[in-house]
């Protein structure tokens, strides 16, 4: 049998933990987190500032957290981020593109160029000056470093939710929310 951290129970939980887990989609990556209960709000509270950031729009931040996903090997991430990167127009043939070996050929410039930051910092963490200058010539400093953080902190869930073991869904349970829908319940869930 292969070990894993069971999911924890409601009983499991402190009371302001479940009823912000009420308030989110039933997630198994929410429930994995909320055993950790000093964590719980700022991992809701540091994702939502990312789904929601302003200097990268919703669609190239998607295919960046799918490459990263693709690249570090997490399939819970990819099957929950497939269905946020639909509700913001990443196409069949984009998300295709993604679970490639060669997916920046089949992107537009912007999506290429997150896509190639998201590769680098996940095999290589730290990424290229090369990269890093065009990041900043297109989204500037600010953008370039929302862009960093977020591969960053998506290539940590990764690796938290591979190595627990989080078992995905059955279902689609996002419902068609956007990211930045989810990051409006993130936020209060976690006030």
């Amino acid at each position: 049998m292969t070990p894993k951290l069971p999911l924890p129970a409601d009983a499991d939980l402190p009371e302001e933990i479940r009823t912000a887990l009420a308030a989110l989609p039933p997630l198994n990556v929410f429930r994995m987190v909320a055993a950790l209960p000093a964590s719980f709000r700022p991992f809701l509270e540091l994702g939502g500032s990312l789904l929601a950031g302003a200097e990268i729009d919703p669609r190239t931040r998607e295919i960046a957290i799918l490459r990263v996903a693709h690249v570090t090997g997490a399939a819970y991430e990819w099957a929950q981020h497939v269905q946020l990167g639909r509700a913001v127009g990443v196409s069949e043939a984009e998300v295709e593109a993604l679970a490639g070996d060669a997916a920046a050929a089949a992107l537009d410039p912007d999506s290429a160029l997150a896509c190639r930051a998201a590769e680098e910092i996940s095999r290589d963490v730290r990424l290229s000056d090369e990269a890093l200058e065009l990041l900043i010539d297109r989204w500037g400093e600010k953008g370039a470093a929302e862009l960093i953080l977020c591969v960053s902190y998506y290539n940590m869930v990764s690796r938290f939710l591979e190595s627990t073991r989080v078992p995905i869904e059955d279902a689609e349970l996002l419902g068609g929310d956007s990211p930045a829908q989810l990051a409006d319940r993130g936020r209060s869930a976690s006030s």
